[in-house]
């Protein structure tokens, strides 16, 4: 498998928005309730600073994806946020990683200085053992921020790591 993180292409949004939709109605990690069709995820990607994809470059199968776009305006328009969806069926296979370290590069490229999660579900193990791998510190615990599909909530935990030299 030769795996390559690219900017998204138009083609690209069936396979796309599949696998946003699968985390969506898994209920244990995106805010968004919502499902997207062809023409609202067509616009939601291209509303992004960066979407970037993870594909195999032989087979041409997409295996996920991130996006990569502000966290707020202004004086704090140097933080970026950013969202990383795996397909079900690749989890397991590294996917999640590449798709952070080519995050965290397109956020040095696109002038951003800090890449903050602000809704890390608590019991998202995986993603919080990735990211405090890669450099990322916790902000600290927000009980009960994130509601489940069913109904239950959880924890989320903020998450930050500087991506600019000029901070700090």
């Amino acid at each position: 498998m030769n795996i390559v993180i690219r900017e998204y292409t138009e083609a690209d949004l069936p396979d796309m928005i599949r696998i946003w939709n699968e985390i969506v109605e898994e209920g244990t990690a995106f805010p968004q309730e919502d499902l997207l069709d062809y023409d609202s995820g067509r616009e939601f990607f291209k509303a992004q600073t960066y979407a970037g994809v993870a594909v195999d470059g032989e087979i041409h199968k997409i295996y996920g994806l991130y996006i990569l776009h502000p966290n707020n305006v202004g004086r704090c328009g140097h933080i970026c946020n950013a969202s990383f969806a795996v397909s079900s069926e690749s989890r397991g296979m590294h996917i999640g990683e590449k798709l952070v370290l080519d995050c965290m590069a397109q956020g040095r490229l696109h002038g951003f200085g800090v890449l903050q999660f602000n809704a890390v579900v608590a019991t998202n193990v995986h993603a919080r053992h990735l990211y405090e791998r890669l450099g990322f510190t916790q902000l600290g615990i927000i009980p009960k921020g994130f509601r489940l599909k069913n109904g239950d909530y959880e924890d989320i935990c903020p998450y930050y790591r500087i991506l600019g030299k000029y901070i700090m």
